[in-house]
């Protein structure tokens, strides 16, 4: 039996029809009086009836009155994607980005001789493709209305879809109705066409050059590489704007160009038309990552050694201040919050940033950003915040990036007692050093010697991959009262022949030793027991910064007992017979990282996924 909604699109499937017809007919005969109906004919009859068989899936997905949204069961109800390779493409590398709705398949162009990145999201009917546009155009007015009431926003969106299926009267299956709510969720919440890449953990940077131009992405195991999406011109115009007014800010043909942080913390420079940049409106993001980078990831993808990072530990602990400089993308903040990890506990620390970047599992620490103008406001800048930090009595400073009048501030704070790390662009040590005593940072040579370590990053080439190395490790020794000049010693340095560190000597390490009055023995001890701790940590993928900062804090709490735990575990690996005593539930606390002894359950690193 035909449902009412049945009969009645029937209905006006044939009044279409006949209209179309109708127009058809008058249109040819105009066309004849022009001497080229014949084409013109066949031309219009293909039109119509591409556009009758729209009609009728159109009708045929409307017929129904209601829509039953289950939990989707990818056994059940098949899977929501597909992807076949296309020709001269061999896939290298495929993972879920946003399963079971979005994956990446990295493949390598024959025809091209390169890597390329494609988004690989659910297909649509022609018909299915039609109910969307006519979805995203009736769903937004409510879901602006309903959202600012405070309601859970995906559960928003899943319901306000299926009302509006239903007031259609439409009939679809499960897969079908997750299909459509994916594509609304990732227009209206997430980043357009660009949502796979903002998803993919794998990616650093994304880079629009223009009109119908290819997404190139920094992808951390390809390097620089194509991808599969691109904008049109008037696309491209609204998705530039979208980026601007999500972030809190404007831009426009008045202001064609803005720096700006987006709401996942990413940042972006985004320029509007093409008065600024000819190929038409362009965009950068460099990601925020959720799971920032350990020690342990630094050792992993050998930016550092282990008796490096045992060395910068033992620094950290001591209250010495480290600036890591290095060119774009050498991982110089990365470095610096990962190295922070090694702060000891319940010590205050304040970081100061343009846009945010550093993230840590420190319970005394305080964050603090700029701010532009806005309106009436004021400025909030870098001099700003750090005179303000002085006040809250911290312990360590963090400063995103020195490149001005901070610096001065920053030095001063460095004399007076305070531990700071920062970063700057700089390719040597004496590069470094010089842009501290020149214009536009100008610290006195008298202020700079109070730096003790100074880390020199640079991404290059090891073999056939691209590769972050720390390039140096140099101690600031003073200035030479013979010439002036800044004196410095290596104590580590990169052999890129062979990719590997050498270590030279530490007068810093002395000094530790003499400040603690340990004997050279002692000393050797502690970092060998840093060590030991780290590759263990390294051998049991402890890459959570929260696990490893728990396990951090308890080693200063009793690293007896935690090294205790290492060494009877490296026991028990060829034990038969378990024993089943205390060290072994303390064995399992420490390769859990839980702080209380039972394995934590809290968010996972975005490189398990």
């Amino acid at each position: 039996m035909e449902s009412p909604e049945s009969n009645g699109s029937d209905e006006a499937t044939n009044d279409v029809e006949s209209d179309v017809d109708a127009r058809s007919h008058d249109d040819s005969a105009g066309t004849a009086a022009d001497g080229s109906a014949a084409a013109d004919d066949e031309r219009r009859e293909s039109t119509i009836d591409a556009a009758r068989r729209t009609l009728r899936q159109v009708v045929e997905t409307l017929q129904g009155s209601t829509v039953d949204v289950g939990d989707y069961e990818p056994g059940r109800h098949g899977s929501l994607v597909t992807f076949d390779d296309p020709d001269g493409f061999e896939a290298v590398d495929c993972y879920w980005v946003n399963a079971p709705f979005s994956f990446i398949s990295v493949g390598y162009d024959h025809d091209a001789s390169e890597h390329r990145y494609r988004t690989v999201e659910p297909t649509l009917r022609e018909d299915e493709a039609v109910l969307l546009e006519t979805l995203l155009e009736d769903v937004r007015d409510p879901l602006l209305y309903r959202e600012h009431e405070g309601n859970d926003v995906e559960s928003l969106l899943r319901e306000t879809a299926r009302e509006y299926l239903e007031r259609y009267g439409a009939e679809i299956d499960t897969a079908t109705f997750y299909r459509l709510f994916y594509y609304i969720h990732r227009d209206f919440r997430g980043y357009g066409p660009l949502d796979p890449i903002m998803h993919d953990p794998h990616v650093e940077d994304v880079s629009c050059d223009g009109y119908e131009l290819p997404i190139f992405v920094y992808h951390d195991e390809y390097t620089d590489i194509e991808t599969n999406v691109s904008f049109a011109k008037p696309e491209l115009d609204r998705f530039v704007v979208r980026l601007a007014q999500h972030s809190g800010r404007h831009i426009s043909i008045g202001d064609l160009m803005v720096e700006t942080t987006l709401p996942d913390g990413s940042r972006a420079e985004l320029a509007l038309g093409e008065e600024v940049t000819p190929r038409g409106s362009a965009f950068t993001i460099r990601k925020y990552a959720d799971e920032p980078f350990t020690p342990i990831d630094l050792l992993e993808y050998g930016t550092f050694d282990v008796e490096q990072l045992a060395y910068l530990w033992l620094a950290i602990e001591h209250n010495k201040s480290l600036l890591f400089a290095g060119g774009t993308a050498s991982g110089k903040t990365t470095s610096m919050n990962a190295i922070s990890m090694f702060v000891p506990p319940r010590s205050k620390v304040v970081t100061i940033e343009d846009t945010r970047e550093l993230q840590l599992s420190h319970d005394n620490w305080l964050s603090s950003l700029t701010r532009e103008r806005v309106h009436e406001g004021t400025d909030v800048t870098m001099y700003d915040l750090l005179r303000s930090a002085l006040r809250h009595r911290p312990e360590y400073i963090i400063v995103g990036e020195v490149r001005g009048e901070e610096a001065m501030t920053l030095f001063q704070a460095m004399n007076t007692g305070h531990t700071t790390y920062s970063t700057m662009h700089a390719d040597s040590v004496q590069t470094a050093i010089n842009r501290l005593e020149n214009e536009p940072i100008n610290v006195p040579r008298a202020m700079v010697q109070s730096l003790d370590v100074l880390a020199v990053q640079t991404l290059t080439r090891s073999g056939d991959q691209r590769v972050r190395r720390n390039k140096v490790l140099a101690e600031i020794e003073g200035v030479d009262q013979r010439t002036g000049e800044l004196d410095y010693s290596t104590a580590y340095e990169w052999d890129g022949e062979t990719d590997s560190f050498q270590s030279t000597g530490s007068k810093l390490l002395s000094e530790i030793r003499d400040e603690r009055g340990w004997s050279q023995q002692a000393l050797l001890t502690e970092l060998s027991n840093r060590e030991r701790f780290l590759e263990y940590l390294q051998e049991n993928d402890i890459t959570d910064y929260r696990r490893f900062t728990a396990l951090v804090n308890e080693y200063y709490s009793d690293p007896d007992r935690i090294l205790e735990t290492i060494s009877d575990d490296a026991g028990d690996d060829g034990d038969d017979d378990p024993a089943g005593d205390d060290d072994s539930a303390a064995t399992t606390h420490l390769k859990t990282g839980s702080v209380d002894g039972s394995a934590e359950t809290g968010a996972g690193s975005a490189r398990d996924g």
